[in-house]
């Protein structure tokens, strides 16, 4: 019954014109479906990753999460029933405005929209990136992360880690609570930031090249305002990555070389090295107090020297993963 991993993300956005531009040309998707009312995009051989749809606001949509079968959807609406969450069969038109088999839908208790899906529809043609990029990192892994900013993740976390069966993968205290869950070999697939505010904070997109991620830094250079934090390394995914600005308020991290993990053995522990070993500075307006304790946990990490591994050629575990596919 276990969720396998993120399939895809839905954006609410008035801002249809500059949310094209911005996938296409900046982060290197296909757009494959185009109209008054949505976008969508493909990074894979997947018929579509991200869909932006023209609602009121800008933020979430909805999260789709990927289980295996019709059997394992059902099961986990079930289990989500038994603990008084309201589902919802996701229609035939629905499904396939998705592109999947079979769909349904829920909320967390924080009045996020997900879904939860099973036979996504493959392709027939190759993917052709919006700008010239080596690919994106998928497969098993799924489309990527997606981080919320949430008011209290205490109320959260039984809902996602006991219902859904997320795992922890690490978290921090300083200098604001964060937790990490991983559903399969990446890292983590989702996050959530005690920040006491509603709404994304950030999805991540994995490129199969360092110099992919180098030069889409140099792109959003050229725009003013476009970088949010500076190109840096995370001290617990290891990813190397910088942030930009979305259209909808939001950050897309646009990075490389991330941690694989194995679920089966993984000991989920508290990091305090902070967020990042380096880099990712802060551009854009936050506290002081807060920009000042980020810095100093870079610094500290810095005199240390602390170092981690850089990603390896090959990985056993996603490796035995794409040989049973």
């Amino acid at each position: 019954m276990a969720i396998q991993s993120l399939g895809y993300i839905g954006i609410n956005s008035t801002k249809s014109e500059d949310w094209g531009r911005f996938a296409t040309g900046l982060l290197g998707m296909q757009p494959v479906d185009r109209s008054r009312a949505r976008q969508a995009f493909r990074m894979d051989d997947r018929k579509q990753r991200l869909l932006v749809q023209a609602e009121g606001g800008d933020g979430l949509g909805f999260l789709g999460w990927e289980m295996e079968s019709r059997a394992d959807l059902d099961a986990l609406g079930a289990r989500l029933e038994a603990h008084g969450v309201t589902v919802a069969r996701g229609t035939r038109a629905l499904a396939d405005e998705r592109q999947v088999g079979d769909l349904i839908r829920f909320s967390d208790p924080g009045g996020n929209a997900l879904e939860a899906f099973c036979d996504p529809m493959i392709a027939t043609d190759a993917f052709v990136p919006g700008r010239p990029i080596s690919g994106f990192l998928t497969g098993p892994l799924g489309m990527g992360h997606i981080v919320l900013n949430v008011a209290e993740i205490d109320t959260l976390m039984p809902f996602y880690r006991d219902v859904l069966g997320f795992h922890v993968s690490d978290y921090g205290l300083e200098p604001y609570k964060l937790y990490f869950f991983h559903v399969n070999g990446r890292h983590h697939s989702f996050a959530m930031v005690g920040s006491g505010r509603r709404g994304v904070h950030h999805f991540m997109v994995e490129l199969g090249s360092l110099d992919d991620v180098g030069q889409g830094y140099d792109l959003a250079q050229g725009e003013e305002g476009r970088v949010a934090y500076t190109l840096g390394r995370h001290a617990n995914d290891h990813i190397t990555s910088f942030y930009a600005h979305t259209p909808s308020g939001f950050f897309v991290e646009y990075g490389w070389g991330g941690r694989i993990i194995d679920p089966a053995t993984w000991q989920p522990h508290e990091t305090t090295d902070g967020p990042s070993l380096w880099g990712h500075d802060r551009l854009y307006d936050m506290p002081e107090a807060q920009r000042a304790k980020l810095r100093e946990m870079r610094l500290s990490a810095a005199a240390r020297g602390v170092r981690v591994p850089m990603p390896a050629p090959n990985c056993a575990w996603l490796d035995a993963v794409v040989a049973q596919e």
